[in-house]
């Protein structure tokens, strides 16, 4: 068996980053490398501000880090040196030209295929860590079929990476599965040998599957199809629990006991967000679409389209509760990243909500544990977001640093990531410095326990898949008409 020594990860992200780390303390006899050609993000790895937060991350990489763990811009060197290069660069959606909106955009995958092919020399094991589409590595032998030079030659494996953000270091120690796909060649099976190698450090020969390099490659997007897609069904009853007097959290807990459905990814709330979801769903339809599925590509367009219908729901609910009007009313929106315990906030369903909230002119007070202010003016200023110019967005805008700070004088609450500090806030202090009446709506469902004393507080509260209150029927009720009205000819 191949003797690995040496492992280069192109990549300094939030795969990247975690893996690379994780390999580094289970495998102390082997240099990792992480590099990148962000200097900042590299700067930021090798200070005490890692950019990115996970829970445990912090402690690792110091324990590793001028060991047996570096973070590099010198990508040439890294890939010179390395027995197996990780690639682990953004495979963003496309957003032109053919494809626009649903398929992967592989460029960096294609630039990073072109620079190993360019620099490296002997044997090396090139591992697909990135999510990509079906075939994406044949592509990539492709480039090195046609650029590789007489004193190097390739393995091409695909090992998707099953991490969720806020437990990644969890995942990586305790991983239910490592899934390596390969060519079925004796070159092909001594690579997937040499890889599964690094894994059974700490992980259990028998949760190490191996497949042929399609199969991985379609496994990672169906995976995250199959959770979107649950959290998109939950989500569709929540709207009917609200109208009929279920409690959607009764539901799950009845349905998550038959053992053939399960307990996970049925906990209703405002939508799904983060990197996967939503890129993989759209990559997949897209697949579909390409291969002449069109039946099949509109079943997996629908979870998008749920995903989408319940962020505005949920929106329209707030305005609804509101007396149908949020124009220049402060509203204090606690959450921004798309789930606790991290700092990202791709696609979170917070954007969504300020962004509809915006459009009819709320105040927005927002406050956010993890992300930083800079990030969510970026956010909310993206020209593909907001329908509104910068300064007005700017205006509309207030970050706090303090949960308390961003409540004073709001008409309403707007609870839109779980993050277990909103549990424990003191809501009575909070009632006594706003507007009247005073709103909570609780788009995460983490203050179900707490219903009852929000309310003896004087609180309305409103939650994602429990009944809609009399009052705020009746108002949707008569909007619903008059824009049935409006909308019929004369």
């Amino acid at each position: 068996m191949m003797q690995v020594q040496h492992i280069c990860c192109i990549g300094a992200g939030y795969v990247g980053g975690p893996t690379c780390t994780v390999i580094a303390q289970m495998c102390p006899e082997i240099t990792v490398t992480v590099v990148d050609i962000n200097e900042e993000r590299i700067l930021a790895w090798n200070s005490d501000q890692l950019p990115i937060f996970e829970p445990g991350l912090q402690e690792i990489v110091e324990a590793c880090r001028g060991v047996n763990l570096f973070f590099s811009t010198n990508v040439v060197e890294a890939i010179h040196e390395a027995d197996i290069i990780f690639i682990s660069v953004n495979t963003p959606t496309k957003t032109f030209g053919i494809g626009k909106g649903r398929a992967a955009d592989l460029k960096y995958i294609e630039a990073c295929a072109r620079q190993i092919a360019e620099v490296a020399v002997g044997f090396k094991i090139v591992v697909e860590k990135s999510t990509v589409p079906v075939r994406a590595a044949e592509s990539i032998c492709r480039i090195f079929d046609a650029n590789t030079k007489s004193s190097a030659c390739f393995q091409v494996l695909s090992n998707p990476e099953f991490l969720a953000e806020g437990t990644a270091v969890s995942d990586l120690k305790h991983p239910d599965r490592i899934l390596i796909g390969g060519n079925e060649t004796p070159e092909g099976q001594m690579a997937m040998e040499a890889l599964s190698s690094i894994y059974e450090h700490w992980v259990p020969k028998n949760r190490i599957i191996t497949t042929n390099t399609w199969s991985s490659e379609l496994s990672k997007l169906a995976a995250n199809a199959f959770l979107a897609q649950r959290i998109s069904s939950i989500n569709s009853i929540s709207a009917l629990c609200e109208m009929t007097g279920a409690d959607v959290e009764e539901v799950a807990n009845a349905i998550g006991t038959d053992q053939r459905i399960g307990i996970h990814f049925l906990k209703a709330s405002v939508g799904f967000g983060g990197s996967c979801f939503q890129k993989d769903v759209l990559n997949l339809v897209y697949l579909c679409e390409a291969l002449n599925l069109p039946e099949v590509a509109q079943y997996w367009q629908q979870v998008i389209e749920i995903n989408e219908y319940q962020r505005r729901r949920f929106a329209s609910r707030i305005i609804s509760c509101l007396f149908n009007t949020v124009t220049d009313k402060k509203i204090a929106l606690l959450g921004f990243a798309f789930k606790k315990d991290t700092g990202d906030t791709r696609e979170s369903s917070s954007i969504y909500i300020c962004k509809y909230l915006m459009e009819e002119g709320a105040r927005l007070n927002i406050f956010d544990p993890k992300v930083k202010k800079e990030q969510i003016l970026h956010d909310l200023c993206h020209p593909c977001l907001s329908y509104d110019d910068k300064d007005k967005v700017l205006h509309l805008i207030t970050i706090s640093s303090d949960p308390y700070k961003a409540c004073e004088n709001t008409h309403a609450i707007v609870i839109c990531t779980e993050w277990d500090i909103f549990k424990t806030l003191d809501y009575e202090r909070i009632y006594k410095g706003m507007q009247k009446p005073a709103f909570i709506f609780d788009g995460r469902r983490i203050l179900n326990h707490t219903h009852d004393y929000l309310q003896q507080l004087g609180f309305q509260v409103e939650t994602i898949g429990k009944k809609i209150s009399q009052k705020t029927l009746f108002t949707i009720n008569n909007v619903s008409q008059l824009e049935m009205q409006s909308s019929c000819p004369k």
